[in-house]
């Protein structure tokens, strides 16, 4: 019997003691106090730790949620902030401070009309509530941003989109829906990075977020990345079958990564005429790809260059800097357009521009070539006076000295109007010039590299054609223009 005792001490002993119901309250808050203590330190995760423990303790105690949910709220867990602010409530719908959380809530995830509501009873309940009162116009300030966006959207005032969007997350920060709006707007902006840091962010919290994967697979379409674009459309199809606009996105796609490629290929085997339908068909895929439409121009140019229709290459070329005024290689087929059809100063500005950006050698000896080229056009061109090319033969340049200088020589039109001898006095000394300057090797060649003349001593202000006729034509007398008709001259010697 000392012994069945002596048991039934020990097990007495290790009996769990019960609390009754006011010690289990004191308990409680404690632990509520310990919370407060913690959240005014600002350390939130421990205050969630104690705010638990007394919500465990007494479950239909409202403050607790409330607490609790301010807490997560403050670590930014607002979905799990508005499952305690809605618990708060329903276990005491008097509670305003309970009503407030939840309108946070709802507003900084975005959702502004159920917000109104439950600011609305907030002030039901005290009409003097002044954070009830300001949140409620916070609420209806989103809604408003919302509607604006909404409308600028479809008129593809996609800045003005982003502007609403980044005062309506200033008190929806949680809202996804904005986010994406802003980060699609930003694709469509060119603004490729931000829009990709919105989505990634958005990716990394919900990797199925199909509007975030469809953003991401934007981006890599807009800066010419089709493949992988296509691979998050894909992905964010396999996540929402229904998603409207990632399905035409991978439709274009793909659409615009084969007429390109074709085009190329046509190209490759010489067939521009194939290849110039194709870049055009292409073309007409998405406006809105402007980096691969850029390529598409640019590449069509080079097929109008191939086919020798130079003014619509530059067209197209000049369409190609419009979209993307970084691409090199447009402007480089533009100068090289601008020099085969010797718009020199239009050739200079284009090579500048690409020296400016890429300083290498090669692009510094174009904008030289250029302008040399430029330089020369500038002056008399003494081959076009005489009527020959620039291969013209010693003989060749002799020949057309003789007939252009029989044509203009004064003594020709000398019954002509004032008018006219003037004119034909300027021709005849720039016939004069032209053959001085070509029947000399030196004088030609430092003519043919641009340099400037005058360095050698030429001075063709002071220059005398009618010394270079009588040379010619050997001396004073042995020539006269005698007329045979009105209006008609020829050429006797002496």
């Amino acid at each position: 019997m000392a012994a069945a005792a002596e048991c039934d001490v020990v097990m007495a002993a290790t009996e769990p003691e019960l609390l009754d119901d006011e010690e289990v309250k004191r308990e409680a808050e404690s632990f509520k106090e310990q919370g407060n203590a913690y959240y005014a330190k600002k350390d939130y995760n421990e205050a969630y730790n104690y705010y638990t423990k007394a919500i465990d303790m007494c479950p239909k105690n409202a403050s607790y949620y409330g607490n609790r949910a301010a807490t997560l709220m403050m670590l930014g867990r607002f979905r799990e902030a508005l499952g305690d602010a809605q618990q708060s409530v329903r276990l005491d719908d008097g509670f305003v401070r309970g009503h407030l959380r939840e309108g946070k809530c709802h507003l900084s995830l975005g959702n502004a009309m159920a917000a109104c509501r439950s600011f609305q009873r907030a002030l039901e309940l005290d009409h003097k509530n002044t954070q009830a009162q300001q949140e409620f116009k916070n609420a209806n300030a989103v809604m408003e941003y919302e509607k604006i966006a909404e409308t600028d959207f479809e008129k593809r005032d996609f800045r003005k989109v982003v502007f609403c969007m980044d005062r309506a997350l200033e008190f929806a920060p949680a809202c996804h829906r904005f986010k994406i709006l802003k980060a699609e707007c930003l694709a469509m902006l060119g603004r490729y990075p931000e829009a990709q840091s919105v989505a990634s962010d958005i990716l990394r919290m919900d990797s199925t977020n199909a509007d975030a994967l469809y953003v991401r697979g934007l981006c890599l379409y807009y800066e010419d990345c089709i493949e992988k674009a296509v691979q998050f459309f894909v992905q964010a199809l396999r996540m929402a079958p229904d998603h409207e606009k990632a399905c035409i996105a991978c439709r274009n796609a793909k659409a615009l990564k084969a007429k390109k490629e074709d085009g190329n290929k046509a190209f490759k085997d010489g067939n521009y005429k194939l290849a110039y339908e194709l870049y055009t068909e292409a073309l007409g895929i998405d406006p809105n790809n402007i980096k691969t439409n850029a390529k598409l121009y640019c590449n069509r140019g080079t097929v109008n260059s191939k086919l020798r229709k130079l003014d619509d290459a530059i067209e197209d070329c000049t369409n190609a800097v419009k979209l993307d005024d970084t691409y090199i290689k447009a402007y480089l087929r533009r100068a090289q357009c601008y020099m085969d059809t010797e718009q020199y100063e239009e050739a200079v500005r284009d090579y500048e521009k690409v020296y400016q950006t890429e300083k290498t050698k090669e692009h510094k000896q174009l904008l030289k070539n250029a302008q040399l080229e430029l330089k020369k056009s500038k002056r008399k061109d003494y081959y076009k006076i005489l009527g020959v090319d620039k291969n013209a033969s010693e003989d060749e340049i002799k020949k057309a000295y003789r007939k252009r200088a029989l044509m203009h020589h004064p003594d020709r039109h000398s019954g002509a109007s004032a008018e006219v001898q003037k004119e034909e006095e300027k021709k005849f000394k720039e016939v004069g010039e032209a053959f001085t300057i070509l029947s000399d090797p030196k004088k030609k060649t430092r003519y043919d590299s641009g340099q400037d003349l005058d360095e050698e001593g030429v001075n063709m202000a002071d220059f005398d054609a009618n010394n270079i006729f009588k040379a010619f034509f050997g001396g004073p007398g042995g020539f006269s223009f005698e007329a045979s008709g009105p209006g008609n001259f020829f050429f006797q010697f002496g």
